[in-house]
């Protein structure tokens, strides 16, 4: 078995465990939190196939049996392996290897003379009853009895066979035995490599110690090597065995949380094993979500990916055009109607649109991501943990200047540096701090005045700080705040400001990272400010980072399995999500889409088309009401047409999906799907999703799957060699149709700074409104002709790209006049949330 398993996975050695106390003597001090813990870092290491307890009896309690994982209990002794034994699975578990001995002994010795009973003497717990179980499925009687029996004489003298477990010292006289039986004396050893059992032949006079030592010792190995071959089993690819839930749409469509709590959720480790991940790779939060270890990929780094789809938009009104909707209902359409495997990459909502203008980010109606509720507020919590990273950042840098204005460098390098135990010691930021500087020493004390002074000052410069903090709340006036204006911070006064939690830098870094190592680089590689000589200050140099990721594309690519689909959503128009996503996220994931799922909705068509503005909070103007083909087309022949072509300068084919509302009349539908198709889409289609669910999505899962067939010659727009000004000058020319762009004086002194620091290859990302093609967001349909303002240039040099601010673009947005929140409530009779849409 072993050279089989080692000549099809060469890599990969079986590995047994053994956990003992270091000396017999410190038995009674055992620490059984110390044993548990140990044991869960032996389950949870795939290196290690087999553990073996090797305590003491009394040491082997259910708390410490239930530590161990069965799958690796290769002593049979949990209460799962008991179990399948006694059940009679025992291929499913481990046989304890000495009750398999055990029964081996009794079957060589009955070959000679028949073993009709058997005397188990003493002991309690999972040995006893393995015996118990596999001699009596022998067919061979089994009868039990302690040492303070009265009746032990009679039993021993009535007895073929007698086991003795856990005797010590105890003995049972020689007169007592029938001179053809046999006797096995079972005992547990704390001292590695000592036999666990003894058997004397009483005919010839013989211990079979040797038979038992190896067939326990051979027993032990088998199952290591089993378990081994059953891990190697369990990270292959598994086949999904996704079972839907039914859907049954009312009419008219209820509210959105209505629908939400009328559907109960599959727990979510049930629909995890159903899609083929192992019970280790759910870092469950509740009933109803979790998330994946990244160990998945690992384990499935040899699976083909699947179809990467990505869902874009035109142009939207400020009440948002339903992306979400349309990947939700496309996801159902493929999984429960077309029965390919399928996952919805969607990002957690912020609570600024949530409460302010927008609402949820959950979908809507029949194709929604339930519960909304925990969608849509909090989730698992890591927008929170984005913010306390970042404004942990924000409170160093401030905490740094005022230590540094306050204190010699004397001072500054024994808080840096403090003596522990008489003893100072750099750390190892601190190590790759110095050789930055240029400085090779380790030793503290060995330090000259000027490299302590180089070492201990950053020597920031307070005007020139770009690190703002965040919140996760519409807050306009918190865009420009003065800090330090308390005595206790001495005169450190300073403007600043804060942004919305997701325009951290953070935020895009967990969006771009494609593992633990690349976030912790990049997470270092935060520029925060720079120094009053005109260096950069790096976020490694104020603290060390945090650590937070997630991978959810690739990850789910590698579960659909090459046939599979894998719908994932780009925010705002195709002109700056989808935009993005190709020149920055592709470019950093190495993923390439297969095909461009563009939402349209008549309503926007008819915005572009000419039509009256559309506020969010008012009723919509007649000319949305009523059918107008005229505004239809005109919307198709400006926007939609625009956006199509901006598919296609990276070579994407483009599906678009209408995605209709009860007020579209066939007419304008029909005309949509027209011409998008003269435009260059492979195929338009309409989507009723929100009232139907995945059947009314069926048509464009079906046109999605046809697109995919056809060849994608994906490309990026510009090089990322192309000097800044000429990126940023093809983005605003070929994607937003500006005949040129202009830098103010202050984008310009950022750009000659940036490439003389070497960020100049760095991608752009545009922070634009999302409102119009242009960066005046009253301009509808494809407009031309315009000059493009750079009013700033900032770096995320840690996610990777240079971001212009175009025109008046603010990265913390306000509230309305009448915010969502004013609909929010909690019922205190059913402590359900209200409100939420």
């Amino acid at each position: 078995a072993m050279v089989t398993l080692l000549r099809r996975n060469p890599e990969i050695q079986p590995l047994l465990a053994i956990l003992q106390v270091k000396r017999q003597k410190d038995t009674c001090r055992i620490n059984y939190f110390d044993i548990c813990k140990e044991l869960l870092k032996l389950n949870n290491d795939p290196k290690v196939h087999g553990v073996y307890l090797h305590l003491p009896a009394a040491s082997l309690t259910s708390r410490v049996l239930g530590a161990l994982n069965p799958e690796k209990d290769v002593d049979g002794t949990t209460d799962l392996n008991m179990g399948r034994l006694v059940r009679g699975d025992a291929s499913e578990g481990f046989v304890p290897p000495v009750a398999g001995a055990v029964l081996d002994l009794l079957g060589k010795h009955g070959e000679f003379l028949p073993v009709k009973s058997v005397l188990l003497v003493g002991g309690e717990g999972p040995l006893r009853l393995a015996l118990q179980c596999l001699i009596e499925r022998s067919g061979v009687e089994v009868n039990t009895s302690h040492w303070n029996s009265k009746s032990l004489q009679t039993q021993v003298m009535q007895a073929d066979a007698v086991v003795l477990l856990g005797a010590g010292n105890m003995e049972v006289p020689p007169t007592w035995i029938r001179p053809e039986a046999l006797i096995i004396h079972c005992e547990p050893a704390l001292k590695p490599g000592v036999a666990t059992c003894v058997a004397f032949d009483l005919i010839n006079k013989q211990p079979h110690l040797s038979f038992l030592f190896w067939k326990t010792k051979s027993d032990h190995n088998c199952n290591v090597i089993h378990s081994c071959n059953r891990w190697i089993q369990n990270q292959q690819y598994r086949p999904w065995r996704l079972r839907s839930l039914k859907l049954l749409p009312l009419t008219p469509v209820p509210s959105d949380i209505e629908i939400s709590r009328a559907q109960t959720p599959k727990p979510v480790d049930q629909l995890a094993e159903e899609i083929g991940l192992l019970p280790e790779e759910l870092e469950a939060y509740g009933r109803n979500k979790a998330k994946v270890q990244l160990s998945l990929l690992d384990r499935l780094h040899s699976q083909p990916d699947g179809n990467y789809v990505l869902v874009a938009g035109i142009t939207p009104t400020p009440l948002g055009e339903g992306k979400s909707t349309v990947t939700i209902g496309l996801v159902q359409a493929l999984s429960a109607h077309l029965k390919l495997n399928s996952f919805a990459c969607l990002r957690q909502p912020s609570q600024g649109p949530t409460f302010g203008v927008k609402g949820g980010a959950a979908g809507g109606g029949y194709a929604q991501v339930i519960p909304m509720e925990e969608f849509n507020l909090h989730l698992t919590g890591d927008i929170h943990a984005i913010t306390a990273a970042n404004n942990l950042v924000a409170a160093a840098i401030d905490a740094r200047m005022l230590h540094e204005a306050t204190q010699s460098d004397k001072a500054l390098f024994n808080r840096l540096v403090p003596t522990v135990n008489g003893v100072r010691t750099f750390s190892p930021i601190q190590i790759s701090r110095l050789r930055r500087l240029g400085i090779s020493k380790t030793e503290p004390t060995s330090l000259t005045p000027q490299e302590v002074s180089a070492f201990v000052r950053l020597d920031l410069d307070p005007s020139k700080i770009t690190w703002q903090r965040v919140l996760d709340t519409n807050d306009r006036f918190l865009r420009k705040i003065t800090v330090g204006q308390a005595s206790t911070e001495k005169g450190q006064i300073r403007e600043t400001g804060f942004d919305i939690a997701v325009a951290s830098e953070i935020m895009a870094i967990l969006a771009l990272s494609d593992s633990l190592k690349d976030m912790k680089d990049r997470l270092a590689h935060m520029v925060v400010g720079t120094s009053r000589s005109g260096g950069p200050v790096t976020s490694d140099l104020v603290l060390k980072s945090n650590q937070l990721y997630v991978l959810a594309d690739k990850l789910a690519l590698k579960l659909v399995g090459r046939d599979g689909f894998v719908v994932t959503e780009a925010g705002f128009g195709a002109d700056i999500g989808m935009e993005k996503f190709f020149n920055i996220k592709c470019r950093a994931s190495g993923l390439r889409p297969n095909v461009v799922v563009l939402v349209a909705t008549v309503r926007a068509l008819k915005m572009h088309g000419g039509g009256p503005n559309v506020s969010a909070g008012a009723p919509l103007p007649r000319e949305y009401i009523n059918e107008n083909l005229s505004l239809v087309a005109g919307g198709c022949h400006s926007n939609l047409k625009k956006q199509i072509q901006i598919a296609h300068l990276f070579g994407v084919p483009v599906v678009v999906a209408l995605n209709v509302f009860k007020t579209d009349t066939r007419a304008e539908i029909d005309l949509v799907c027209q011409i998008a198709k003269t435009c260059g889409a492979s195929d338009a289609v309409p989507c009723h999703h929100w009232s139907q669910g995945g059947r009314g999505c069926l048509e464009l899962a079906q046109a999605v799957k046809e697109a995919t067939r056809r060849p994608s010659n994906f490309q990026f727009l510009y090089p990322t060699e192309m000097p800044i000004v000429e990126k940023i000058r093809t983005i605003a020319q070929k994607v937003y149709g500006a005949n040129d762009m202009e830098l103010s004086p202050e984008a310009k002194s950022k750009i000659d700074y940036y490439n003389q620091q070497g960020y100049g290859s760095l991608p752009i990302c545009m922070a634009k409104t999302h409102l119009s093609l242009s960066h005046m967001a009253d301009k509808k349909g494809a407009p031309t002709g315009f000059i493009l303002p750079i009013r700033d240039i900032r770096a995320s040099v840690g996610a990777g790209f240079i971001y212009p601010l175009v025109g008046t673009m603010s990265t913390m947005p306000g509230l309305p006049t009448r915010p969502c929140f004013y609909d929010i409530d909690l019922d205190p009779d059913t402590e359900e949330i209200t409100g939420l849409f």
